[in-house]
């Protein structure tokens, strides 16, 4: 399931980022991979080498990087090829690590993020027998609404359904505490992350309208689409300031999307004492680092490490397909956590409420509108 009316996405260099039929996309990718899709060392075909390169954020980011190295650890464990792995410290390291990939015989290179768009797109068009993924983009860097280069395949996510989910889980949990009041804030303004905020904002929206509620968002106007940005994706003093500037006003739930920025959302929330809680994006925030269980309500993710697998393991038995890859709740490409800890302390009836929001979404009784969704 698509979102409909897709609209252009805001990308690099201010490049739209939209494909405008997605009639082909790629199939969902398992919900649960295994060695029983396909993998296995003797299908693989002659020289194949799977490579991943990350963006700034490390694959220690407990979100996409991370997700995307366990996806492709996995593939290449089944398969019993070695992949190689390249760690960026900065943006200044993508192109240099697209260059070395391609050096060192890779055969399927998987980008993390759109920061990376340009070096794939460039990559691609002078390799053409490769084959490419990027993750969170569609490699349009000339803004014609198409992939660049044939051999490349987008790897994206409507997160916004599953935000939806989240926000409106926030918002019932605000209520329940009098509070009524919600935040969130990103790092870098991009579609992949406003997509989030976008879903939530909407969420709270439709809490307050099924509920006759008025808990209030700050962080982020979806009309307007302006909100609080740390201006990068790293953990540091700018991230702290930004998440408490929307603490400050009151809320008892946060939303911080952007990888690492949710150490400093966490930082923010033990400085200020209070029983501010916040909710994980891209991986099981609550599993994925444990020294912030205790404050993570529940995590909006994607299944970007199933997508990276399915990917490496079609291309490795000469499968690749090229068309882009759209997480939905249906293919469960996105989805909400559990709330580990918070399961017995949630409102009455929340659980109930929120399958029923997630069937009527699958179904397509409730479509959820994002500028930035894929």
């Amino acid at each position: 399931m698509t979102i409909s009316n897709p609209k252009k996405l805001a990308g690099i260099a201010g490049a739209a980022l939209l494909i405008a039929a997605l009639a082909g996309c790629g199939t969902a990718p398992e919900a649960n991979p295994s060695s029983s899709a396909g993998a296995g060392a003797g299908d693989v075909v002659d020289g194949f080498k799977p490579c991943l390169i990350s963006d700034a954020g490390g694959w220690n980011d407990k979100s996409f990087n991370e997700s995307a190295k366990n996806g492709m650890d996995k593939a290449a464990a089944e398969l019993n090829v070695k992949p190689i792995e390249f760690e960026s410290t900065n943006d200044n390291d993508y192109e240099p690590n697209m260059t070395t990939a391609i050096s060192e015989g890779c055969t399927l290179i998987v980008s993390v993020g759109f920061k990376l768009a340009a070096a794939t797109v460039e990559a691609a068009k002078a390799n053409p027998n490769l084959q490419f993924a990027i993750i969170d983009d569609y490699a349009d860097t000339d803004g014609d609404q198409k992939t660049d280069a044939p051999n490349i395949k987008p790897l994206v996510f409507n997160t916004a359904e599953a935000a939806y989910l989240g926000g409106y889980a926030a918002a019932a949990w605000s209520a329940e505490a009098g509070v009524n009041k919600v935040g969130t804030f990103g790092g870098m303004q991009i579609p992949s992350v406003a997509v989030f905020m976008d879903g939530y904002a909407l969420g709270v929206e439709k809490y307050n309208e099924d509920k006759g509620a008025d808990v209030k968002l700050f962080g982020w106007d979806v009309a307007g689409q302006k909100g609080a940005f740390t201006g990068g994706f790293d953990a540091n003093d700018t991230a702290k300031q930004t998440a408490q500037s929307v603490l400050d006003q009151g809320v008892d739930v946060i939303l911080p999307v952007g990888g690492p920025i949710y150490k400093s959302a966490a930082a923010a929330i033990k400085d200020s004492g209070d029983d501010t809680l916040m909710l994980g994006v891209d991986s099981d925030l609550a599993v994925a680092d444990t020294s912030v269980t205790d404050v993570t309500l529940v995590s909006i993710m994607k299944a970007i490490d199933v997508a990276v697998y399915d990917t490496t393991v079609a291309a490795s038995t000469g499968e690749f397909d090229a068309a882009p890859y759209v997480g939905t709740l249906e293919n469960e490409g996105v989805k909400l956590s559990s709330f580990h800890d918070f399961e017995s302390k949630l409102p009455a009836g929340l659980p109930d409420e929120l399958t029923a929001l997630q069937k009527a979404i699958v179904s397509g009784d409730i479509t959820v509108e994002s500028k930035n969704s894929p």
